[in-house]
């Protein structure tokens, strides 16, 4: 049976002692001045500064190069009822992200350069951006199958697969679980 190819992202599912996600996230700010469009789903990282009440500013989050990571979009603060349901490019929004270095996060797999197997878990791997849908809201970002090492520098870390019926082990665009290898609040260097 092959994967579904619909990527969404980092999806919150459990904290590392295994209770389960509660829904728990932190207040962002993302200017007018990012021109980049952010979707539920999409990794994000502090900018350095706040709104004029001391909300920090997040902006999207870089896929790969020893990027950190403070966590994924959760939800998008609606204006009006008639709101997107994410983060157009360029509109001054705020936005919910779950931000707890210890949760761990459901993520496809994209398959390029092979699928991840088994044997792939306990090893990390780096994010590849991809588009995110004007239509679900969700992100296009998804893991790159292709950097999975023992590599420290590695964004996400690999702590097992989704165990679900439509999810099948060692083919393109399984799901799996990862936790934030690099996450900033771990960083003990400032912005």
């Amino acid at each position: 049976m092959a994967n579904a190819n619909t990527p969404f992202g980092l999806r919150p599912v459990r904290h590392r002692s295994g209770a389960p996600y509660n829904g728990a996230a932190t207040r962002y700010f993302v200017p007018a001045s990012d021109s980049t469009a952010l979707y539920i789903g999409d990794p994000v990282i502090i900018a350095g500064s706040s709104d004029a009440d001391g909300v920090a500013t997040v902006t999207r989050a870089t896929a790969a190069g020893g990027a950190f990571l403070l966590g994924p979009v959760v939800s998008v603060e609606s204006e009006t009822r008639d709101s997107l349901t994410y983060r157009a490019a360029s509109t001054a929004r705020y936005v919910w992200v779950a931000d707890d270095p210890d949760l761990q996060f459901e993520i496809q797999e994209d398959g390029v350069g092979g699928a991840l197997a088994v044997t792939s878990v306990g090893q990390n791997v780096d994010l590849v951006a991809g588009t995110g849908s004007t239509v679900t809201g969700l992100s296009g970002f998804q893991a790159d199958s292709s950097t999975a090492a023992t590599t420290n520098t590695l964004q996400l870390r690999i702590m097992g697969f989704s165990r679900r019926i439509d999810n099948e082990v060692g083919n393109a665009n399984a799901k799996m679980l990862v936790s934030i290898n690099l996450h900033t609040l771990r960083n003990l260097t400032g912005i």
